[in-house]
């Protein structure tokens, strides 16, 4: 049986908007980033011809699914699946470098990501100063642990993601414990993230009543707060609508998030 056989279907949904230059990213493949753990790598996807003096600044893709040291059901490893390899190849087609990785602990593992970069900035040809980050469905809760504890991210898109429980909500615990993501900002607030990162935040309308509830009360505590958030609301979106439609709507709300992420990372000298 083939590799592809043996995968489940949902690895390989691909982003439905492409863009020049996917297919001529550079990919650098099983990077260790964690001395003592062979099994901890990342993928490093850079823009077409980035041989470039000036560094490119990095966006990482969050998981928040263990995939090392545990039952592989799904036939590959998060940084494989077809939605993050196309995530990855539409970033680095933007002007970002892309990374995606595999983790154990995935609360502290995004840590030693980020460090990782940071340490070897020169080699990855990264802007140790310019990193975001991305993140989707349950992998958005690591992503706001992170923020949570790392000052010196720039910027997180977050997508159709679940996010906190508050006022004796139990949604993302819940969750947690059905489809076996880490709960990493259980018993935190919207309070504890930084007030000066910006957060592009998409909601599909036509999501999960559970996971869409507590992004409501996610937003409705941020704008309380007067957080930099931008929001789109797709009323008549699904959950994943990027991997399942190619509408123009679909597509638009995929390229506000590139938009976004090149605002804020990618200096004015640079945009086309």
């Amino acid at each position: 049986m083939s590799e592809q056989a043996e995968r489940h279907p949902i690895t390989l949904k691909t982003v439905r908007y492409t863009m020049l230059g996917v297919e001529a990213v550079t990919v650098r493949r099983d990077v260790a980033y964690k001395a003592g753990d062979d099994a901890l790598t990342m993928d490093v996807y850079s823009p077409p011809g980035g041989s470039s003096a000036m560094p490119f600044p990095a966006v990482v893709i969050v998981l928040g699914y263990p995939d090392v040291g545990v039952p592989n059901r799904l036939g590959c490893q998060f940084k494989d699946f077809g939605m993050t390899v196309s995530w990855a190849r539409l970033l680095a087609a933007s002007g970002m470098i892309a990374v995606i990785y595999t983790t154990r602990d995935p609360a502290t593992d995004v840590h030693a990501v980020l460090q990782h970069i940071r340490q070897n900035a020169s080699s990855l040809g990264v802007d140790e100063h310019r990193i975001g980050m991305f993140a989707a469905s349950a992998n958005v809760v690591v992503a706001l642990s992170a923020l949570m504890h790392d000052a010196d991210l720039e910027c997180a898109t977050l997508l159709y993601g679940y996010t906190l429980d508050v006022d004796g909500k139990t949604a993302v615990a819940d969750a947690s414990k059905m489809y076996g993501f880490i709960n990493a900002c259980a018993g935190r607030s919207v309070g504890a993230l930084p007030g000066d990162v910006p957060l592009f935040v998409v909601r599909a309308g036509r999501d999960q009543a559970d996971l869409n509830s507590s992004l409501d009360r996610f937003l409705t505590d941020a704008l309380a707060r007067n957080l930099p958030v931008s929001f789109v609301n797709y009323a008549t979106g699904a959950h994943a609508f990027d991997l399942e439609e190619d509408s123009d709507t679909s597509c638009e709300i995929v390229r506000q998030v590139l938009s976004f992420l090149r605002f804020h990372l990618v200096s004015g000298s640079q945009l086309p």
